[in-house]
């Protein structure tokens, strides 16, 4: 996977976030039971939580490693898209999630876990864990806009899979 935009592969996944980048963590219980855990597990490794949550994504695959993947957000001329890697899959039977990392091309470079897991009261908690710097002019000039927007990402994710959980059950 030599065309990361990064040295540091897979450090979302495991909570070692790496010194110079922006750092984020949400997690939110969006759940309670194991229909929950997998329809939300479901819905994040089929790409069904990022539509949802308004993103393109350019495949119809779920997310295997090695695939890549282009994902935009935006409208018309004002779409950008995000050149991007998937790095790991987790599939059960407690946990579901996927990392991906940016690739040459993208605005920033990082990348992000998202994760679900059942914890044993049986609540169902999504864990969104990434780093990122912006790279491109324009995403640099616009400051602490960039970390904003991925929390409130993070947080649009956590309520698409909460909605969708609660149809599990």
């Amino acid at each position: 996977m030599d065309d990361l935009s990064y040295p540091e592969a897979g450090a979302s996944s495991t909570g070692q976030l790496p010194d110079g980048y922006n750092h984020l963590t949400h997690r939110v219980r969006i759940g309670h039971g194991r229909a929950a855990l997998e329809v939300a597990g479901a819905a994040i490794l089929g790409w069904r939580m990022h539509r949802l949550a308004g993103v393109r994504i350019d495949t119809d695959a779920d997310a295997v490693p090695g695939l890549a993947v282009r994902c935009a957000i935006g409208v018309g001329p004002l779409r950008a898209g995000a050149p991007n890697r998937v790095l790991r899959t987790e599939t059960g039977p407690d946990r579901y999630g996927l990392t991906y990392g940016t690739r040459s091309g993208h605005l920033a470079s990082g990348e992000e876990t998202f994760r679900v897991e059942l914890g044993p009261d049986g609540a169902v908690w999504f864990t969104v864990t990434a780093f990122s710097r912006p790279v491109a002019l324009y995403a640099r000039l616009a400051g602490p806009v960039l970390p904003l927007a991925q929390q409130a990402f993070a947080r649009r994710c956590g309520r698409v899979l909460a909605h969708i959980a609660a149809d599990a059950g």
